[in-house]
Formats: C-alpha cells, structure tokens, sequence
C-alpha cells in the first residue's frame, strides 16, 4: 500500500533546533508509526487472528487492531476497565474486540490475552513488544547514527526500544552513553533479560510526571512529540545528544 514507508530501510536522523533526532516515528504501515508499529508488523506475518493486551492510553492496541485490518484478520486487544481513550476508539473502529478486565493489573490483562491466544491459536502480539523480535528490530537502525554524537536519549516504557538500542550498539562495535528516560513502570526485570550488562551502558532517570499525565510541551522544533513517552525527555536533553524517537500516538 502507498502509506507504507521505511519498511526495509534505515528511518532518517534529522537536526532540529541543535539536537539530532532518530525519526523512528517516520516508518509507517497500516497508518501506524514508530519502532513498535515495526514489530507488530513482523511479528503479524503469517498470523490468522491477533490479540495483545495493553494499557487503555497504550497505542499497541491501536497498532494491533490496524495492522490486523490491513492483514484482513481478526483482533482482540485486552486492557484495564474505564473509559475509552482514542486508542481503544482507533482499535475498535479498526474491527477489533475491545475486552476489558477489572481489576485491570497487569498481570491480569497479560495472562488473560495469553489464555486467549494459546485457545483461539492466534498470535500473541506480547505486552509492551517484549520480545526478542523488538530488540532485533530495534538494532538494526543504530546503523545510520552520527560518528559525532556523544550520548543517546530515549523514553523508557516497557524497556525494549532502549534493549534494542543498547544491542545495535554492540553489533556496530560503537561505545555511546544511553540515558533513559522511564515514564513507566520499572523496566529493569526486562532489561535484564534483554540486555544483561545494561548497568554499564546506559543510566536510567525517571520521568517527574506520572504515566498518565500528560508532558507540558510536545513539540521540539516542528517535530510532533507524543505526550505520554517522547515529550517527557525534553528537560533532559544535552548537547551533542541524539534523540531517538519511537513513535508518536495519533492526536
């Protein structure tokens, strides 16, 4: 389809008001954007139903349900009971079952979408894109980073877009401070699981704003940042920084 793009490519580093920025957020499939949309995608090949489960402002529920419609397949996404935010709304005007559980820990929504798969034998497409397809996917676009930046910054939710950077560095043999900005839950179970010698690579800050709030600025330059994940790494940026950008919820 025509609003594919990157889909076998590097995503492009552009300079925006003194800071590099990694416009992850510029590869797109099924109107969907970013790294996570990437995995989804990958992992989707092949699939004849595909259920995940996520947080209700989460876009991966968004990112499921319409990549599952341009599959021409069904999708069921489980999240927390309350009030359906426009990620639920895109998910299910895209065709998906929208199923929520109360209470809606976690734990809960993650083994029921577990459950749901393994009975209707569809794929899984895992909480938070934990998962060794996200770190691979993930690596593969170190490659184009400038030889002249000295640190890299990136919003932490779930972990795996920094395990995936912290990876593609130790493939291109290339030494560069990582600083995490976590706007989530604590990522550090999974990263140890996905990047054991993380500790020694990179530093983790955490976010002064709540999950569900919203960052006060979500713009850099021209560039859209999302309100729950990127902006929030705005008071922390440095000279001679690269920005990765993971993706960006529709506003």
């Amino acid at each position: 389809m025509s609003d594919d793009k990157y889909i076998n490519e590097l995503t492009p580093i552009e300079a925006h008001e003194g800071i590099q920025i990694k416009r992850d957020d510029l590869f797109q499939v099924a109107g969907q954007h970013g790294g996570k949309a990437r995995t989804c995608w990958h992992l989707s090949q092949g699939a004849i139903g595909l259920i995940t489960a996520g947080s209700r402002q989460s876009p991966q529920v968004a990112i499921t349900a319409a990549i599952a419609q341009r599959l021409d397949i069904p999708c069921r996404v489980h999240v927390p009971s309350g009030k359906f935010t426009p990620q639920l709304e895109s998910a299910e005007k895209c065709g998906a079952k929208v199923i929520q559980h109360k209470p809606g820990y976690n734990s809960v929504i993650i083994s029921r979408s577990k459950k749901d798969a393994a009975e209707k034998q569809w794929t899984e497409i895992p909480f938070g894109m934990e998962c060794q397809e996200a770190v691979y996917q993930t690596a593969q676009q170190v490659k184009n980073i400038p030889d002249d930046i000295k640190r890299i910054i990136v919003s932490v939710g779930s972990g795996m877009s920094l395990a995936g950077i912290l990876y593609g560095l130790k493939q291109i043999e290339r030494e560069i401070p990582v600083c995490g900005i976590v706007v989530g839950a604590n990522p550090i179970k999974r990263l140890g699981l996905y990047a054991s010698n993380w500790q020694n690579e990179c530093k983790l800050i955490p976010s002064e704003l709540d999950y569900h709030q919203h960052a006060p600025n979500t713009y850099w330059g021209d560039v859209q940042l999302d309100p729950i994940y990127e902006a929030k790494c705005i008071p922390y940026f440095q000279e001679g920084d690269l920005f990765w950008v993971v993706g960006c919820r529709e506003l």
